[in-house]
């Protein structure tokens, strides 16, 4: 794992520092007016720390598009290396709490992993945890099983990359499964609970993977194997017998 170093830190903390102030002053400005009775210094306090939490999002997502952190290997030293731990330091410190907790209910976690750059399709929610949302694309009706994880990045050693996660419609990932960096699901897929799918894995449309490392267990009933599985499945059959 790479250090991050002093300057980095900087950045981040000058940027916070923003989003404190801007969230302080907006309360001072419009809740700190209200009269809000024995309460008032729980809900100021809440109010202040609702902004800062929006605030920060805003900067992040333009931090996001001045800098953009892109997909591949990320060589020491380099631009996209300052980027990343900029990146870190904000999940780090700010978002990561808050996503890893539990606290949110899955609806608004769903808007919370669009801000930070997921492409969710419509109805398609997680209760687990989606690292580095900018690099994961899940279709329609979908779900992100409790405690899973979907992890784009490379961090082994001082290696650093990120490989997008691409995920279909109708798809299942199972409580507690991985899906590590550079993996493709079709549409109809089911991972199973535990599975995890190694780095680059492809798995086609209408099959059903499980275990460590995950491996394709059977086809769901009424798909159509793609051109080159037929004769894979009818050799599996012939085994079996």
């Amino acid at each position: 794992m790479r250090k991050i170093t002093a300057p980095q830190v900087a950045v981040f903390v000058c940027l916070v520092s923003a989003a404190l102030l801007l969230s302080i002053g907006t309360t001072t400005v419009t809740a700190g007016r209200l009269p809000l009775g024995d309460f008032r210094g729980l809900c100021l306090v809440a109010a202040a720390v609702l902004l800062l939490y929006i605030y920060a999002l805003l900067i992040f997502r333009a931090v996001r598009a001045c800098c953009p952190l892109v997909p591949g290997e990320i060589a020491p030293g380099s631009r996209q290396e300052f980027t990343y731990h900029l990146y870190a330091l904000f999940y780090l410190v700010l978002f990561s709490p808050v996503i890893n907790s539990g606290m949110l209910p899955i609806p608004l976690m769903r808007l919370v992993y669009q801000w930070l750059g997921a492409r969710l399709g419509a109805n398609t929610y997680s209760s687990g945890i989606i690292l580095d949302p900018q690099f994961v694309d899940i279709g329609s009706n979908s779900v992100v099983g409790q405690l899973a994880l979907i992890v784009p990045h490379v961090i082994e050693g001082n290696r650093l990359a990120h490989y997008p996660i691409t995920i279909g419609d109708n798809v299942t990932i199972g409580a507690h499964a991985v899906v590590l960096a550079g993996v493709t699901i079709g549409s109809n897929v089911i991972v199973a609970t535990g599975a995890i799918v190694s780095k680059g894995s492809n798995i086609p449309a209408g099959e059903t993977w499980g275990g460590v490392p995950a491996r394709r267990l059977k086809r769901r009933a009424g798909t159509v194997a793609p051109l080159g599985l037929a004769s894979e499945a009818a050799r599996d059959q012939e085994a079996s017998a």
